[in-house]
């Protein structure tokens, strides 16, 4: 006859094994075979939980923001470049390169165009995008994102605003704002920045951002931050450039349009500074790019000679 190789050995104690083992040992005179096999049933016990545990934390982890859509927000009447969304960039209307660069991006699981135009939507459609209209009383691209979230009816967790001014946006930022927020559950924004230009510092277009040591924004201005007593740029300081895209938890695009007006939103005229005088949290990433937004007419040309020199289509 064969011999078993752990013939004779005590076998693992399965969570149902164990339990019955424990309740034969309480029934039973106790013993030290007996408290050992309890206290081996309870290590394992233990040992199963913590597996489960772990699962299911993992699992809450995957689940947590999951679902993402990424609205971009499209006005005619702009007071800086009216009938920017349609201007020809090389070819194409810029809004449609924002789109395609959008759709790339493979954190999103769907990509509209929100509007009040019918111009702009037609061209929309014209290359394929889905098209949501929206109010003109949308004081901003955060409350256009927010009436188009309402008027698709769709649950989704997170909300990508992707600037339409910014037709060479990378992916690949759009994947890393999704996945900071996903990733802080303390915040309900996220948002990227880059390097300042030099040349760039004293522009009032050119939005300029603060963050402290772990990510999280301070402030944003119009004006060169930190400013130093000299009034001058310090070459050896990094500067940063806010990025236009921005991500918000779903719940929290709700409660933004009901806050009020705060003072330094009003004074800089930026959106994202009334999320931050509320005392909410915005997560921020550093980002190697380019950046190549164009605010007024003259950063078209700038934008087509930038793509000429490096070939892009």
């Amino acid at each position: 006859m064969k011999k078993d190789a752990v013939f004779g050995a005590v076998p693992e104690p399965t969570l149902t094994t164990c339990i019955e083992g424990m309740l034969i040992s309480d029934s039973s005179p106790s013993s030290s075979s007996s408290k050992s096999w309890v206290i081996h049933c309870l290590a394992a016990g233990a040992a199963v939980a913590v597996g489960l545990g772990a699962l299911a934390y993992h699992r809450q982890l995957i689940r947590f923001r999951s679902r993402v859509i990424g609205i971009i927000p499209a006005r005619y009447a702009s007071t800086r470049f009216q009938g920017k969304p349609l201007v020809q960039i090389l070819g194409k209307p810029m809004i449609q390169r924002t789109w395609e660069k959008a759709k790339l991006a493979t954190t999103l699981d769907h990509v509209v165009v929100a509007t009040d135009d019918d111009n702009i939507a037609e061209c929309c459609r014209g290359f394929g995008a889905d098209v949501v209209m929206t109010s003109e009383s949308c004081r901003n691209g955060t409350e256009r994102c927010n009436e188009a979230l309402q008027k698709i009816g769709k649950k989704y967790d997170v909300v990508v605003n992707i600037q339409g001014d910014e037709p060479l946006i990378d992916p690949e930022i759009i994947d890393g704002i999704v996945k900071a927020l996903q990733a802080a559950p303390d915040a309900v924004f996220s948002t990227a920045v880059t390097s300042l230009k030099p040349e760039d510092a004293f522009d009032p277009n050119r939005v300029k951002c603060v963050v402290d040591n772990r990510g999280y924004a301070i402030y944003f201005s119009r004006g060169l931050v930190p400013f130093n007593k000299s009034g001058k740029v310090n070459p050896r300081f990094p500067y940063l450039l806010h990025l236009g895209i921005q991500s918000f938890d779903a719940k929290f695009l709700k409660i933004y349009p009901e806050l009020p007006p705060t003072p330094l939103q009003l004074e800089e005229d930026l959106e994202q500074l009334k999320v931050l005088e509320n005392g909410y949290k915005m997560k921020v990433i550093k980002v190697d790019h380019e950046s190549h937004g164009v605010d007024v007419p003259e950063d078209v040309e700038k934008i087509e000679h930038y793509m000429r020199e490096r070939n892009m289509p």
